[in-house]
């Protein structure tokens, strides 16, 4: 009767462990995502969006909120008439793509499509438009810049979950064998959770490589093309994932005496496997969020101390709750407990600095951490991290008062409970990692918002372009460009124009204008408050006719 207890306990925790598992993938799983995840955004281009210009500009500049790279043949200029305009290969420096256009374009409507790479290795999509001389029909698209797989679009962060949980299979139990295990006790279970965490490390490393390919180009998982893997080696994504799978090569062969127990293994090769697990850590922060970070140096750092922390807390309870709390006998365990406990407490005072700089950094205003996804999982991640602590609370509790050592159920426990929740935090972190950090979310809805007003007013006569940037009080820039009825420059002898804002009793300010072309004038105005103002302008073109036309724009 007592055998079937105790198999109903040890079925009971590790349902409890299974469940905390299948609610982190279901976390990874559900966890919300951007059309591409994009984590740059587009801040301007010159022409900008949605712009008329007076003549076909002989490049494109696309400027972004971080740094790029390049994808082949994923940007595209189209000219009205749905011929390719651009020619040569753009150029990527740091955050600015530039693309050369060929000349006699033709008027109309311009569409550019991009795709290109985020510094933090996720794909950036969009298009923008503008005319020259005057709007036309826009030209179809012939790239897809903007979708990702969603099978593509799942299988990405499951891949960082198989990751995380070889991190904590791998880095804690090689701590507690080199450190804290007792040489009596066999260390072929603990072996085998080292090589299962090694193998989910470079497991998840190769899915990540494979991915990267579709996710980068917004082709379906098995359309993956020898030349797209080649891509993605050659980029500095592909590097790190190369320097992570040689670091793991390494250590598998530094590891075998450790894990054998034979007593082979030296100081130096400790101190080896120490330099490599610092190198394997580093590869995820190279990769993600903190590279693009308006600190990239100090959210690297911090980024690794915080997954050192993780992987050493839950690895080393993984190895107390799975052997030492078994297989070790009280005056073992005496010895062991309280050094783990220390060890613990370091470990959660690292996660938890590193975890408040992280979201100091990525989380840059109130309600970035209240209004983005980004920021609402955050404060789900110290939700969960808020339980675990109170766990680990009474665990070191235990510990302390000895309990632990003459009775070590009620730590198993607990810690399996610790276990279960950490393996749902494993989740949100993994999905973390794919939606844009709350300063990026933040850009992107004001990043490529132009505040420039056009207004195209026609009579009889002609048509009448009238450009008033920024739109908003204080000085403002007037453009002004005239063209016959059928879109052709039209020469203007004389300007004049006036601005009103009758609902506050502004009268007409004259604006002063300067002749730039025969059909082009800029001036600037100072407008002193807000409201729908009334702008007016006459054009003469010869000694008899002119033109007089007027519209509304509003200033804020």
């Amino acid at each position: 009767m007592s055998g079937m207890t105790v198999d109903r306990r040890r079925f009971c925790r590790g349902l409890a462990a299974l469940a905390g598992l299948l609610i982190g993938f279901f976390a990874v799983l559900a966890g919300p995502a951007t059309p591409a995840s994009a984590h740059a955004a587009l801040a301007n281009s010159d022409p900008a969006n949605g712009t008329i210009v007076p003549d076909a500009p002989n490049k494109i500049t696309l400027n972004f909120t971080e740094s790029v790279q390049l994808l082949n043949g994923k940007i595209q200029v189209l000219a009205p008439d749905g011929s390719r305009a651009d020619q040569g290969e753009p150029v990527a420096d740091g955050g600015t793509v530039t693309i050369p256009l060929r000349s006699g374009g033709g008027r109309g409507t311009y569409l550019v499509s991009y795709r290109v790479i985020s510094a933090d290795s996720h794909p950036v999509g969009g298009s923008i438009t503008f005319s020259v001389g005057a709007a036309s029909a826009t030209p179809a698209a012939t790239i897809d810049d903007e979708t990702v797989d969603p099978v593509v679009r799942a299988l990405i962060p499951v891949g960082k979950y198989l990751g995380y949980a070889g991190l904590v299979l791998l880095v804690g139990p090689v701590l507690v064998l080199a450190l804290l295990w007792p040489h009596r006790l066999s260390r072929r279970g603990p072996g085998r959770l080292v090589w299962i965490g090694l193998g989910l490390v470079a497991f998840s490393t190769l899915v990540a490589i494979w991915l990267q390919a579709p996710y980068s180009t917004g082709s379906g998982l098995f359309d993956v093309r020898v030349g797209d893997l080649r891509d993605v080696l050659g980029s500095t994504f592909g590097a790190i994932m190369l320097v992570r799978l040689g670091v793991i090569c390494a250590a598998a062969l530094l590891l075998r005496p450790l894990l054998r127990g034979t007593g082979d293994d030296s100081k130096t090769d400790l101190a080896l496997l120490g330099v490599l697990g610092v190198a394997a850590l580093a590869t995820w922060p190279l990769t993600g969020h903190p590279t693009a970070s308006p600190v990239a140096g100090v959210s690297v750092v911090v980024d690794a101390i915080h997954l050192a922390a993780m992987a050493v807390w839950l690895g080393g309870l993984v190895m107390l709750v799975g052997f030492l709390l078994r297989q070790a006998d009280e005056r073992e365990l005496g010895a062991i407990l309280p050094i783990w406990s220390r060890w613990a407490a370091t470990a959660v005072a690292a996660l938890i600095v590193a975890g408040v700089v992280q979201a100091l950094i990525e989380v840059s205003s109130l309600d970035g951490l209240f209004f983005t996804t980004y920021g609402r999982l955050i404060l789900a991640k110290v939700g969960l991290a808020a339980i675990v602590l109170v766990m680990a609370y009474f665990s070191r509790r235990l510990v302390r008062s000895k309990a632990a050592e003459a009775e070590p159920k009620g730590l198993r426990r607990v810690v399996w409970a610790e276990l279960a929740v950490t393996a749902v935090v494993l989740g949100i972190t993994s999905a973390l990692v794919q939606i844009p950090p709350a300063r990026s979310a933040e850009a992107s809805q004001t990043a490529g918002v132009s505040t420039t007003v056009t207004k195209t007013l026609t009579d009889n006569k002609m048509a009448l372009q009238i450009d008033v940037f920024p739109a908003a009080v204080g000085n403002n820039s007037i453009h002004l460009y005239a063209y016959t009825l059928d879109n052709k420059p039209l020469t203007v002898v004389e300007w004049t124009a006036t601005a009103a804002l009758a609902a506050k009793g502004i009268e007409p300010i004259e604006v002063p204008l300067l002749r730039i072309t025969d059909f082009h004038a800029v001036g600037d105005i100072a407008l002193p408050a807000a409201g729908e103002w009334t702008f007016k302008v006459t054009a003469r073109t010869s000694d008899i006719d002119q033109s007089t036309l007027s519209t509304t724009v509003t200033i804020n």
